[in-house]
C-alpha cells in the first residue's frame, strides 16, 4: 500500500506540471489580454509599460518558471480582469461550487441508489421501466434547458424559489436539482447494470440456497460488489461538480469556480485561468486518489503492490 501511495503521489505531482504548462501555452494562445484589459485609446506606449509591469514581456520559459515556483508558494499573480490576488477569488469561490456539488451529490445519491437496486431487482417490470424513463430524460435533456426552465415556472410563474444566487437553503434548490439530474441518470443506470450482473454470479446464488432472505442478499452482499464502478462514476463526477459546473452555475448566478472560470476566459485573464485549471486538476487527483483506496475497502480482492 506504501508503494502505491508513493507511486500515484509522484504521478500526480507529474500530471499536475504536464498540465500547468498546457494551460500555460493556450492561454496565451488565444491573444493579448490587454486589448481586453486596456481603454480604446491607450497608445504603444502604455501597451509596453503594462507589458512589462505584468511581467508578459519576459521570455515564456521564464514566465513560466516564475508562474510554478509562485504557485507552489500558493501564489498565482493578481487578476487582469480585477486587479486582486488570485488567491482570494479561488478562496471566494470555491466553497461555494463545494457547497453545491455535495448538495447535489447527496441529492443524487439518495435518489439514484434506492432507484437503481429496485430496478434491478424488478427487472423488466413497471418499476425498472420507470427508473429507464428517468434516466433517459437525465441524460437526454441539457442542463441549460432545464435550469431556464425551473427559473421561468419555478421562480417566475410559482415564486416559490429564488432565481439565482447564494444565500439560504432555498437558494440550492433548483441549482443543486439540475446539477443532480444528469449524475442521478448515470449513476441508477450504472449501479442497476452492475448489481444485474452481481445478483447472477454464484456466491449469490449460494446465499439465496443457504436462506439468507432477499433483502439481505441484495443489499448486503451484491450492493457491496457491484459499488465499484459507481464509486469510480460518482467519485470523478464530483470533482466535474466541484470545478467544472459551467452551465449551471452562468444560468444561475451561482458564485462559483466555473463561472469564475467563464469569467476568466471570456476576459483572457491568464492568471485566474491558469489557477482555475490547476486547482480543478488538483480536485480530480484527489478524487481519483481517494476512488483507488475505496476499491480496497470494497473488494478485499484487490491488493495494490
Amino acid at each position: 500500500m506504501r508503494r502505491f501511495v508513493l507511486t500515484r503521489i509522484v504521478q500526480s505531482v507529474v500530471t499536475l506540471l504536464v498540465l500547468s504548462l498546457m494551460v500555460f501555452l493556450l492561454a496565451r494562445a488565444t491573444g493579448d489580454p490587454l486589448s481586453l484589459v486596456l481603454p480604446l485609446g491607450a497608445t504603444q506606449e502604455d501597451y509596453e509599460n503594462a507589458r512589462h509591469y505584468l511581467g508578459l514581456d519576459l521570455p515564456l520559459s521564464v514566465q513560466y518558471v516564475k508562474f510554478i515556483a509562485n504557485a507552489v508558494r500558493g501564489d498565482f499573480g493578481i487578476s487582469l480582469r480585477v486587479r486582486r490576488p488570485v488567491v482570494d477569488l479561488l478562496w471566494e469561490r470555491f466553497p461555494n461550487s463545494l457547497a453545491l456539488a455535495a448538495v447535489s451529490m447527496a441529492l443524487s445519491l439518495a435518489l439514484a441508489f434506492p432507484l437503481g437496486v429496485l430496478a434491478a431487482v424488478h427487472r423488466d417490470r413497471a418499476l425498472d421501466r420507470a427508473a429507464k424513463i428517468v434516466a433517459t430524460l437525465g441524460q437526454a435533456l441539457p442542463t441549460f434547458w432545464l435550469g431556464i426552465v425551473l427559473i421561468e415556472v419555478v421562480a417566475g410563474r410559482l415564486q416559490w424559489l429564488p432565481a439565482g444566487g447564494t444565500g439560504d437553503l432555498s437558494h440550492y434548490v433548483m441549482p443543486a436539482f439540475t446539477l443532480a439530474w444528469f449524475v442521478l441518470a448515470g449513476i441508477m443506470r450504472l449501479l442497476r447494470s452492475s448489481l444485474l450482473e452481481v445478483l447472477d454470479s454464484d456466491f449469490v446464488r449460494t446465499a439465496r440456497a443457504k436462506g439468507v432472505p432477499e433483502a439481505g442478499v441484495v443489499w448486503r452482499h451484491a450492493l457491496r460488489n457491484a459499488l465499484i464502478p459507481v464509486v469510480t462514476f460518482a467519485g470523478v463526477y464530483f470533482a466535474i461538480l466541484v470545478t467544472t459546473a459551467i452551465v449551471v452555475e452562468t444560468v444561475f448566478a451561482w458564485p462559483g469556480m466555473g463561472r469564475l472560470a467563464y469569467e476568466a476566459i471570456t476576459a483572457r485573464d491568464f492568471p485566474v485561468i491558469q489557477a482555475v485549471v490547476l486547482v480543478t486538476a488538483l480536485v480530480v487527483v484527489v478524487a481519483n486518489f481517494t476512488v483507488d483506496l475505496l476499491y480496497v475497502y470494497l473488494d478485499p480482492r484487490i491488493r495494490y503492490g
